[in-house]
């Protein structure tokens, strides 16, 4: 059943998509990764080490949300049907090259995602249960002082986020089980809402429990399917490399004229679908970064944790599907028969047998269900910023119901024009961030210095708010013990 809305709605959030996807948001987010990349001089090549470095002690939390439940947060919101039907995409409408430039753009976001993902740790306050919130919101209203662009943002993210997306992924997994095991779709959606509802119900810190749990379970278990399909065709990896890297610059096109043309489909395609699925300079990582009590107690230290994050959706991840659909061979990538899902899941059935299909409807369950509670924690603490304490319970808990509803609605109605409409909200959410961190990158670099020179001196690095005059008056001391004057 399809959701029919008036033709003039629809045209407007067409062609507002069209301006701010298609001649804004990509330039300004590969932009501004570049910048950040030349301003740290390459932190995620020279801090690649690091981030892994500080998983080790990413689960000390002292009661509250870990670094680590923070990043598998991140990772659920990220890692969701763009991993399996996005990259697909990708490879449909820009071959195989589509693939390298979504490393290229994964590379440059890791930057950025360092970026927002310190100036969230930077400004986020004390929610007095060992907890804390921050996000873009915060940091706009907190550190350029524009409340009005700080509401503006979060509408747009409970909108995009916490609404209309979880409808998106509902919808897929009811469409995958009903095609899998043939399942009626308003069963799924029933299943879905009684499982739901006692995590978001839990709030944010059941949330990071349930994500810690599942959200590294679905990735190994992905990817050594993947692997098992590499080693199975290990004799063709060489060549299934090449071929991305000639269809990313137009090689094999060349000859027949088209090289332009094909070169021009790989990098739309590959920075788009990269975008979409690691969601870097989103401004929505950023929400949950915010949450973590760090170890060490430093900012920059969730920016690099969060850098990983990352790397791990669109590097590694994505990856795992570029692999299962390029060693299926160039016949189906020629044919016509299936893009999206369908080609993901049709690749893994040739390499595995018949049941490749029902993995990756189980797959799609996981993947989307944890996207589903990180994208209610996204909303939930922008809920709470635009409601005030007084009106916080209230708010949050007619939000828990209208999620609710979205799951099940999503389940059983294609609402193609909504989730346009939710496109054109990320769209916009993604442009204010991008400018506010722009705006206070400053701070950011001289929060990464800050933990560079403690680091290089043999220190494990710890946060002075009185060491950055442009933040001291600005920080929630509560959230920071044991720094500056609180300590």
């Amino acid at each position: 059943m399809d959701l029919t809305l008036p033709s003039f709605f629809t045209d407007l959030v067409a062609a507002g998509n069209g301006l701010v996807w298609g001649s804004l948001l990509i330039y300004l987010l590969i932009g501004a990764g570049l910048y950040f990349t030349v301003m740290t001089r390459g932190i995620q090549f020279r801090y690649f080490g690091h981030m892994f470095k500080l998983l080790r002690h990413s689960r000390e939390a002292d009661g509250g949300i870990s670094s680590f439940q923070a990043l598998s947060t991140s990772l659920a919101a990220r890692v969701g049907t763009g991993n399996l039907a996005g990259v697909a995409v990708a490879i449909y409408f820009g071959g195989p090259g589509a693939i390298f430039w979504m490393w290229m753009t994964a590379l440059v976001g890791m930057a950025t995602s360092f970026v927002e993902s310190t100036l969230a740790q930077a400004f986020k306050v004390d929610h007095g249960d060992r907890t804390y919130r921050g996000g873009p919101a915060r940091y706009i209203e907190r550190g350029l002082g524009l409340r009005w662009l700080a509401v503006a943002f979060s509408v747009c993210l409970i909108i995009a986020f916490g609404l209309a997306f979880n409808s998106v992924q509902s919808n897929s997994i009811a469409q995958a089980m009903q095609e899998a095991f043939a399942l009626p779709t308003w069963s799924i959606g029933v299943a879905l809402v009684v499982v739901v509802a006692p995590i978001i119900f839990g709030g944010l810190k059941s949330i990071a429990r349930v994500a810690e749990l599942v959200v590294p379970l679905m990735a190994v278990l992905y990817l050594l399917l993947a692997l098992v399909v590499v080693m199975l065709n290990a004799s063709e990896l060489p060549a299934a490399l090449m071929t991305i890297l000639k269809s990313a610059f137009g090689l094999e096109q060349a000859a027949g004229g088209a090289m332009g043309y094909a070169v021009a489909q790989a990098i739309m395609n590959g920075i788009k679908r990269g975008l979409f699925s690691n969601e870097a300079g989103m401004g929505s990582a950023p929400n949950a970064a915010a949450t973590a009590s760090t170890h060490p107690n430093h900012p920059a230290a969730q920016g690099f944790v969060q850098m990983l994050g990352v790397f791990l959706d669109t590097l590694v991840i994505c990856t795992a599907t570029a692999a299962i659909i390029i060693m299926a061979g160039p016949e189906l990538l020629a044919s016509d028969e299936a893009n999206g899902i369908q080609l993901t899941q049709i690749a893994l059935s040739q390499q595995v047998g018949d049941w490749g299909g029902q993995f990756i409807a189980i797959a799609i369950l996981l993947f989307a269900f944890t996207s589903v509670i990180a994208n209610y924690s996204y909303g939930e603490s922008n809920i709470e910023y635009l409601a005030g304490p007084k009106r916080a319970a209230l708010s949050i808990l007619i939000y828990r119901l209208a999620v609710l509803a979205m799951v099940m609605i999503g389940a059983v109605t294609s609402l193609k024009p909504i989730w346009n409409f939710a496109d054109l909200s990320m769209g916009l959410m993604a442009l204010i961030n991008l400018v506010a961190i722009l705006l206070l990158s400053p701070i950011a670099f001289a929060l990464f210095r800050d933990y560079e020179r403690q680091l290089k001196a043999g220190q494990e690095p710890s946060f002075d708010p009185d060491r950055f005059p442009k933040l001291a008056d600005k920080v929630d001391r509560k959230a920071w013990p044991g720094s500056g004057k609180h300590g």
